[in-house]
């Protein structure tokens, strides 16, 4: 390798010993350990973020085991790549039993039709297909090639991983070497690269020839805030980044917890999610989950949505930002939410019951005639503006919907209920 080639591809390790976190399947007792033993190696997905070393282990798996390796990016390959990769090996198997690795970056990618391709090769054992993706395997890769993969969820690198990484940079990287840094705060450096040992170990080389050039020999955090590029927040509009960002800031602000609440919504906003989207879920949320705890809820989450609409971005942070602490420290309740849903399995359930006589229109006088709205007793002409009437098909008057959650609001409509519609002992 020469000046050109990253750091990170210059540290890639060739062997298991090599690598640097994912315990859980490279371990002792790592789910990949036994089939390493036995020199052989089935199909495999695997799943993670960017840089925590899915490439690198298929690359490796591929020597441990002693097989040809052919890599194909799916942003590039098609139909016609796979297949002279499953030609290749299919004259690999006169020397070499178990086949070929084929490993396929950005498996996702694909289309339906090129994964079915793929289904045959694997199917027969001529290709051991490793695929690895950034989304989630279960949208993204179709059932019929998910059955004949195992799959494996890689995890994001903790500190100490990426710590390890680089001191053996700084002990085995020339280039590094030649800069002469004698301290790295790692801790700063970590923070730039969110786990990512790719962008972590280019970052490294990028501080250290920046401090070479510079005369200094120290890279601290002053030094790393002037020189170290923006990092691009991982986010995906469209992807699990979205869904789980989504469910999180939810989660929290039904928790009560601001804080959580408003991280979780300035990443869903640095990573480019539409405001709207953010304020939306803000609106539902406060029905939903605060509901008649706070009436006032939804009133201020659909000026949130209203505000937003009008402002957008960088101005639309503002008022979600309210609207987050407003809603995360609201008392809460799901009372209306579960009484609606209630009442559409009882619409399924008993289907078309007929509307009672006397709660039907009467615009006519056939209708009249009829019994239509005969014997309806109008509330206001009675004490307290209320008078105990049926106003349900007698199928369904025992069931209760509404249930009032126990809260200062909602403890005093349970009162007024239970004196106007006492349910029996």
């Amino acid at each position: 390798m020469n000046q050109q080639t990253p750091l990170a591809e210059r540290m890639r390790p060739q062997s298991v010993g090599d690598m640097v976190g994912q315990e859980h399947i490279l371990g002792p007792n790592g789910a990949l350990t036994p089939m390493i033993k036995r020199g052989k190696i089935p199909s495999l997905l695997f799943w993670g973020p960017p840089g925590v070393g899915k490439t690198t282990l298929a690359q490796v798996l591929a020597n441990e085991v002693d097989m040809p390796f052919s890599a194909l990016s799916a942003v590039s390959a098609g139909v016609k790549d796979v297949r002279e990769v499953i030609q290749l090996a299919e004259k690999d198997r006169m020397f070499n039993p178990n086949g070929r690795v084929l490993f396929i970056d950005e498996i996702h990618r694909f289309s339906k039709s090129q994964q079915d391709a793929l289904l045959s090769a694997v199917e027969k054992g001529t290709i051991t297909l490793i695929g690895a993706t950034t989304e989630n395997p279960s949208f993204e890769v179709n059932s019929a090639l998910l059955s004949r993969c195992q799959l494996f969820v890689l995890k994001q690198l903790e500190h100490e991983h990426l710590q390890a990484l680089g001191e053996a940079a700084i002990e085995r990287d020339n280039i590094i070497q030649s800069t002469q840094v004698k301290h790295v705060d790692w801790a700063v450096l970590q923070s730039y690269t969110g786990g990512d040992a790719r962008r972590f170990l280019n970052l490294l080389e990028h501080l250290a020839l920046t401090a070479q050039s510079l005369g200094v020999d120290r890279i601290d955090a002053p030094f790393a805030q002037d020189q170290a590029p923006k990092m691009a927040l991982l986010y995906d509009r469209d992807g699990d980044q979205h869904f789980d960002m989504a469910s999180a800031l939810i989660k929290s602000v039904r928790g009560s917890d601001p804080d959580a609440a408003l991280y979780w919504a300035a990443r869903m906003l640095q990573g480019g999610e539409k405001p709207e989207f953010v304020a939306r879920r803000l609106l539902i949320l406060a029905s939903e989950d605060i509901g008649l705890a706070n009436p006032a809820a939804i009133t201020q989450a659909t000026a949130c949505y209203q505000a937003v609409e009008r402002l957008g971005m960088p101005e639309a942070r503002i008022p979600i930002g309210q609207c987050v602490i407003y809603l995360s420290c609201s008392p809460k309740s799901n009372s209306s939410y579960l009484a609606i849903d209630a009442a559409m399995r009882a619409a399924d359930t008993h289907g078309n019951l007929p509307v009672p006589m006397h709660l039907r229109n009467a615009p006519t006088k056939t209708m009249k005639d009829l019994g239509y709205g005969a014997d309806y007793q109008y509330p206001h002409q009675f004490d307290g503006h209320f008078i105990n009437q049926s106003y349900r098909p007698d199928e369904i008057n025992h069931e209760v919907y509404y249930e009032p959650a126990d809260n200062a609001t909602e403890s005093k409509l349970k009162a007024w209920l239970n004196a106007r519609w006492p349910k029996e002992s």
